[in-house]
This record gives structure tokens, sequence and C-alpha cells, in this order.
């Protein structure tokens, strides 16, 4: 859910000069600055003045996110840091076909059919800085696969994405793009049924189980929580700024700025997501962003804010009367997509759990203005505000893949001059029928079967996503779970 007034009790971490949604107009300065999306390697100049400015530092965190914004990598010591800037550093493609547990599938091909092979791996520029919770002096840097002919490697995510913001590029539109995550904070220790457990509030003691959303309480009662995670962001450069308490007892959202720079804004979510679990482990915590951690509350979704920028600087949806035709070419394009991109939105057997009926998750493709029950909500009429927020995503998914996902679907609907159905008004669920692919199977079939998906993001790209994914469902299905023990175990 959007952080706007009235709507959630909320605490703003840090004074803005401005709004979140106008800085990156301003920013552009009437031109558009970035038509070309940029995955720079760093200078080792960075290194070397990192090194400077921190002399006790203990080890370096090399992070390359995976299919499921898992971070893979290595743990170096200072010593090497500058080596690594120069030359790189090599891991295995597989990391790419690693599944949520971290093993391989093979029948992605990237393991030993091809030998387990390396690739470079070079840190992108700007994003060494202090790992901020751990009591070691520790940093951080993320990294970026390359292919043998030194291109960035085809099945890294952010690859994927640059090659969806290009596409936009050459249409003349720079993508301003912001990403939402929920997340739960639950006890480290889970119940005698081994399931998670809302955690117990540091101010009484006891565990938190009503639902209590204009209440600035719970903030208060994780406040060491939430100031050190300001203090984290701030020192890391992530641009957070407002803290939420959400539609569930322990449910929060920590709201990060828009960006004209897409990839620096999927790079903020991930490594804020690292953060919140990172600072909630020193205070005794366990962060969580699965998508449905308990069965009768609310799941955590992964909202993506978009607008676009013409030649001039100008919002290209906020032009002549609401809404205006590329608004409409935007919002028909996501819902063309929205089906055969499902398997991006929710990519875990968990993430199906959430789709559920008067829970805050849109069960069919539909879009409106102020509207929470919609798949494509228009936040606000003001026009210097005006932008698109696709609601379908779980906390679960990768936030590079799933805006890849939804700046195609605009680029697709604006090419094709594509018109959205009417604007739904009032209760979605009511009005519209499910038609989502709601179980993780039908996800598997709507993207094995995608017909303009794969054009994006690249045949090599869904052919690896999709066997890694199978694979993981395969694996899932076969496992006996303790409902079963329960229910068959003496009465079969």
């Amino acid at each position: 859910m959007s952080a706007e007034p009235g709507n959630r009790t909320a605490i703003r971490l840090r004074p803005k000069p401005t709004d979140a949604l106008a800085a990156p107009l301003l920013d552009v300065g009437g031109t558009l600055a970035k038509l070309t999306p940029m995955l720079t390697p760093a200078d080792p100049a960075e290194a070397r003045s990192f090194l400077t400015a921190h002399p006790d530092l203990e080890a370096v965190d090399f992070l390359l996110a995976d299919i499921n914004g898992v971070f893979r990598g290595k743990r170096v010591r200072p010593d090497h840091l500058l080596d690594i800037y120069k030359d790189g550093l090599l891991l295995s493609k597989s990391v790419f076909s690693a599944d949520i547990t971290g093993e391989t599938a093979d029948e992605a091909g990237l393991g030993f059919e091809i030998g387990d092979r390396d690739a470079t791996c070079r840190p992108v520029a700007g994003t060494l800085c202090l790992n901020a919770w751990n009591e070691r002096k520790l940093a951080q840097a993320q990294l970026l696969m390359y292919d043998d002919d030194g291109n960035p490697y085809a099945l890294d995510p952010q690859a994927v994405l640059a090659g969806v913001v290009e596409k936009l590029g050459k249409l003349g539109l720079q993508p301003v793009v912001a990403v939402e995550l929920e997340f739960y904070l639950v006890d480290r220790e889970l119940d005698h049924e081994a399931r998670a457990q809302t955690a117990i509030s540091p101010a009484t003691g006891e565990r938190q189980k009503q639902t209590q959303v204009y209440s600035i309480v719970d903030l208060d009662d994780y406040e060491g929580f939430f100031a050190e995670v300001d203090r984290a962001a701030s020192l890391q450069n992530l641009p957070a700024n407002t803290a939420v308490a959400e539609y569930a007892p322990g449910q929060y959202e920590i709201n990060l700025h828009h960006r004209d720079e897409v990839q620096a804004a999927c790079r903020d979510a991930i490594m804020l997501k690292r953060l919140i679990k990172g600072v909630a482990r020193k205070h005794g915590l366990e962060a969580t962003f699965m998508a449905k951690p308990f069965q009768h509350e609310v799941g955590s979704g992964t909202h993506i804010h978009v607008n676009l920028l013409d030649e001039q600087g100008s919002n290209a949806f906020a032009s002549g009367t609401f809404p205006n035709s590329r608004l409409k070419q935007a919002v028909a394009g996501q819902m063309a997509f929205m089906r055969e991109a499902m398997l991006l939105s929710a990519p875990n057997a968990n993430s199906y759990r959430r789709f559920v009926k008067d829970m805050y998750v849109p069960l069919s493709r539909t879009w409106g203005v102020n509207n929470r029950s919609v798949a494509i909500r228009i936040p606000t009429w003001k026009k210097e505000a005006l932008r698109i927020e696709h609601r379908v995503a779980g906390a679960d998914s990768n936030p590079y893949l799933l805006t890849a996902a939804v700046l195609a679907g605009i680029h697709y609907g604006l090419t094709h001059n594509l018109d959205p159905p009417e604007m739904i008004e009032g209760n979605a669920y009511e009005q519209s029928a499910t038609e989502l692919p709601v179980t993780w199977e039908q996800s598997l079939q709507a993207f094995e079967q995608a017909s303009i998906l794969t054009d994006y993001l690249g045949k090599e790209f869904c052919k690896v996503y999709l066997a890694t994914k199978r694979a993981e469902y395969d694996k899932f299905c076969a496992a006996i779970t303790p409902l079963e023990y329960e229910w068959y175990l003496r009465s079969c």
C-alpha cells in the first residue's frame, strides 16, 4: 500500500527538500538526461579513495543478485579490493539457474552441461559503501556479470532490465521509477508447529496480535529498529524517506524516492531489503519479505510506481486531458503482459497464497484512480505526480525483473496504440472475475506460452528462468508436508 497522507500511520525518516515524485522532473533540467541505460564498471580510483577513507576496513562483500533477487557473491579482504576493481571477480554462470534454496537447476543448462563455467563480474560504479549494521567494519559493492565478449551477460537481471529501458529510450522516453516493498517483522524462533510468529514487542514484552492501522504506537515500539534503519540507509546513500505501519500486525513498509535512473531505483530496493534484514537480526528480529507468512493476514507486496519523461523532461502522462493517450496505452500494455509475466510477479510457491479476495491484491486485469482493489492504480490526479502503480507482485519478486516486465508492457502498449477497458470505480473484486494465473502451475504455463514477453526479456533468459522455476516447482511438489502427515498418516 502506498504511503499517502491520511491512509496509513507514517513517520518521515528524513526530511526531503522537495516532493519525491517532482524531484526527478526537476533534476532532469528540461532535457532528457539518459536515453541509454548505464551499467558502468567502476573505476579503480573509487576503490583507492574508499580505502583511504576507511583504513580500518576489515572485509568487503561483493554481491550479485540472482534471478530470485537473492545475493550470491564473495567476501574478500580489503587488500584484494583494488585488484577486483581492476580485473574483476570470477563467479559461476550457474548462479543464474539457482533456485530459491541455492541449488542449481541442471535443467537450465548452466551447470555440468557447460562444465559449470565461470564468468567475470565487475563492481558497478557508485555501489561501494559501508555495510552499516555489522559490528565489524565491512563494506559492500554490487556486481554485474559480463559474457566472453565483454558485454553484460544476458542472464543477469540488470542486463535484462537495461535492454527494456533502452527500447523506451529509442522512443525518446525516460522512465521514472520507485519500488515499494512491504515486509513483516517476526520472531526469529518458529512456533511449535514450525510456523512464523509475530515478534515480541521490545516495549511491551508481548506479541502483537491486532491490526492497528492508524496507531503510531506500533512504530514507537520498534523505534530502535527504525532509527537504525534510517542511520544505515543514510550511510549507504539509500533514499528512504517514510516508514509506514501497514495493514497487519508486524507489517511495515519503508518508501524509497522515485528515480530517473531505473537501475538505481531497483538497486535501492534490493539493497534496502538486505539492510532491513541485517538491522532486524541485530535487534533480535527477523525481517521477512515472504509474500504470505501468515494465513489469515494480508500478504506483502512489491508495488512499482512509474511515469515517463519526454524529451523536454515533462511528465508524458500529464499532458492534455486526463487520462491522456499515453497513460491509457501504458495501462493497456501492462494488462496485455500481465498473465504471461505473472511468474515474475509471483515467482515462488508461497507467492500464490497472497492472491485472496479482499486482501489488497488484484485477481484480475483492472485499473482505476485511487483504488487499491485494482491491478493498475493511478494514485493521484495531480499532474506533476501523475503515475502508474503496478500492484500485482509480491515482496518476494526480483525488482529488476519485475520492473523490466512492467516497462516492457508500457513499451508494448505505446508502440501498438492499445486501449484499456473502462476504469473500475468501487470494489474491483465484485465487478470482475478472477482471470490472472493464481496458482504456480498456471503461472508457469502462461510464461511458457508467452508470445510477446520473450521479445523484451530475451529468449535465452526466458528459457533459463522457466527451466529453473519449473525444476523448483517439481521439487516443491515432491515434498511431503506436515499437513499430509496430520491428515493421512493415521486416517488412511
